[in-house]
C-alpha cells in the first residue's frame, strides 16, 4: 500500500469535516513524511509526530501529553505499524479530551430563578465577537427564545452597528447608547429592559481591548458588578471568544482574559480559513474550560457546538 494511502483523502460531507479540511489535510500531509520509509513506530518517528503536532499548533504541553500516551501505547504492544498512527493519534487524543469527565454541550439557557440567562462575551478586536453574539442570538431566537442584546461595546462605532444588523437579522432586541458611553451603563439597561420584558436570554458584548490586564480587569469587573444589581447572580456564564486562524496568540489571549476575569467557557472561530484546528486540542485540554462552540464557517449554522469526539473523528477520521 503506498505511504499516502494511509492518510487518504476523503470528500467532506458535513460542515465539520469542510471547516476542518485545511488542518486535515496540513496534519496529513506533514504525518506522511513523518513516517516516509519507517515500518513501525520507533523513537525517531514519535519525535517526528511531536513536531508534527506542535507545528499543527496542538501545543507543546498538551502535544508532550499526547506523545506519552502513545510511548506508553507502544511500550505495551511491543510492536506497533505506522498504518496504525492515523487511529491511535484519534484515540489518545479523544481519551485526552475525555479525562476531564464534562459533556460536550452548549448553554443550558433556562431561566435562573425567574430571571435571563445572561452571557458576557469578551475577547479582542478581530477574533469574531460580535458575528458569534449574533449567530448565538439568531440560533437560540430561533429554538424560540427571547434574546436581547447589549452593546456594551462603546469604544467602537464599527461594533454596534454590526451588533444592529445581527440583532435584526436575528430576530432580537438591541439595547445601546451612543459611542463612548459607559459600557456598564449599557449592561445595567439592557439587563432592566430585558428583565422587564420578559426575556430568556441576554447577550451582552464587551470592549475587545486588551491595552492592559489592569484596565481589562477593572471594566469587566465594573460590568459584571453592575449587572448583578439587576439580576443576582449574572453573569451565569463569561464566553471568550479566540480565533482559531491566530495559531498560538489564542493561547496568549486565553491566559490573557482568564487572569483578567472568570471566564467560564470558549467558542474559538475561524477555523475553516485556517491550518491551525489543533489549537482547539491544546485550549480545551490546557485551560481546563469548555470550549462551547466553534466557527467553521460564514453560516449561522456554522457555529457549532463543541463535540469533542467528532472533532477529533474529523481530523483522523
Amino acid at each position: 500500500m503506498g505511504l499516502f494511502n494511509i492518510f487518504s483523502k476523503k470528500e467532506p460531507k458535513t460542515d465539520l469535516e469542510r471547516g476542518l479540511n485545511k488542518t486535515k489535510e496540513g496534519v496529513f500531509a506533514k504525518l506522511a513524511r513523518a513516517v516516509a520509509g519507517k515500518s513501525k513506530v520507533d523513537d525517531e518517528v514519535l519525535d517526528e509526530l511531536e513536531e508534527v503536532l506542535i507545528s499543527s499548533d496542538v501545543g507543546v504541553d498538551t502535544t508532550v501529553r499526547i506523545i506519552r500516551r502513545i510511548e506508553e501505547r507502544v511500550a505495551r504492544d511491543k510492536y506497533m505499524n505506522t498504518s496504525e498512527l492515523q487511529n491511535i493519534l484519534r484515540d489518545e487524543i479523544t481519551a485526552l479530551l475525555e479525562e476531564r469527565g464534562e459533556t460536550d454541550a452548549g448553554f443550558d439557557t433556562a431561566k435562573r430563578n425567574g430571571y435571563p440567562f445572561v452571557v458576557m462575551v469578551v475577547g479582542v478586536n478581530g477574533v469574531g465577537k460580535t458575528t458569534t453574539i449574533g449567530k448565538l442570538a439568531a440560533q437560540f431566537h430561533k429554538a424560540g427564545k427571547k434574546v436581547y442584546i447589549g452593546a456594551a461595546d462603546t469604544f467602537r462605532a464599527a461594533a454596534i452597528e454590526q451588533l444592529e444588523v445581527w440583532a435584526e437579522r436575528a430576530g432580537a432586541t438591541l439595547v445601546k447608547q451612543n459611542m463612548g458611553s459607559d459600557p456598564a451603563s449599557v449592561a445595567f439597561d439592557t439587563l432592566k429592559s430585558a428583565v422587564a420584558n420578559e426575556a430568556d436570554i441576554v447577550l451582552i458584548d464587551t470592549a475587545g481591548r486588551l491595552h492592559n490586564k489592569i484596565g481589562l480587569m477593572n471594566e469587566l469587573t465594573k460590568i459584571r458588578n453592575v449587572m448583578a444589581k439587576v439580576i443576582p447572580d449574572a453573569p451565569h456564564e463569561v464566553l471568550l471568544v479566540l480565533d482559531g486562524s491566530t495559531g498560538q496568540n489564542a493561547f496568549e489571549q486565553a491566559k490573557q482574559f482568564t487572569q483578567a476575569t472568570q471566564v467560564t467557557s470558549l467558542a474559538v472561530t475561524k477555523l475553516d480559513g485556517t491550518a491551525k484546528g489543533g489549537v482547539v486540542i491544546g485550549i480545551s485540554d490546557q485551560f481546563k474550560i469548555p470550549v462551547r462552540y466553534i466557527g467553521v464557517g460564514e453560516g449561522i449554522d456554522q457555529l457549532q457546538v463543541f463535540d469533542r469526539r467528532a472533532f477529533v473523528d474529523s481530523l483522523f477520521g
